[in-house]
């Protein structure tokens, strides 16, 4: 049993203190798995990896009554709230009154802007598809959202899904055509 697994039954069976233990144990890998989705968002995004960490964290243990039985499933729940804090922030963006249909440019990159087209309509394309194929194939919206969301590589998602890891590139496979195949029939084809 891992230490995290240990302190999540330590704080499933009442221990108040066993909450204030977890976040050093978790603190830098949750990081890591923040600065990887950071990185993919579009130039000039305002929120942080330590800000989404820390926001995500709060939305875990703020829960009154969630309960993890594992490591795994506490890095799947983290991977969840990150994706939709990101998704929230981006349906926020595109409200009028948050300047919603305004795109900010710089001069200056521009043409990284135009070579790589990361925006909110774009992500908000990608949750609603993988809202739609979790409805068809929830497994294979879970290798998703921890292959784009999370940022995990095909060894970490199979140990994670219990899965072998050529499933697991079976299912991403598959997925990404899936899920090209309906952005592109609404017009919000995903960068390669």
């Amino acid at each position: 049993m891992s230490e995290v697994t240990h302190v999540l039954s330590c704080a499933q069976d009442g221990d108040a203190n066993a909450v204030h233990e977890l976040l050093p144990l978790v603190y830098d890998e949750l990081r890591k798995l923040a600065a990887y989705k950071m990185a993919r968002e579009a130039p000039g995004q305002t929120l942080q990896p330590t800000a989404l960490v820390h926001e995500a964290w709060l939305r875990l243990v703020g829960e009154t009554e969630r309960t993890f039985h594992n490591r795994t499933h506490f890095f799947n729940a983290a991977g969840e709230a990150m994706r939709r804090i990101l998704i929230e922030r981006a349906r926020r963006r595109q409200c009028v009154r948050h300047g919603g249909g305004q795109q900010r440019l710089n001069a200056a990159e521009l043409e990284l802007e135009l070579i790589a087209p990361e925006s909110d309509e774009r992500l908000l394309a990608v949750n609603e598809a993988l809202d739609q194929l979790a409805a068809e194939d929830p497994q294979k919206a879970e290798v998703v959202k921890l292959r784009f969301f999370v940022g995990m590589s095909d060894r970490e998602v199979a140990e994670t899904l219990g899965l072998s890891e050529r499933t697991v590139e079976r299912h991403w496979a598959y997925s990404k055509a899936w899920l090209f195949r309906r952005l592109d029939a609404s017009g919000q084809t995903p960068a390669p």
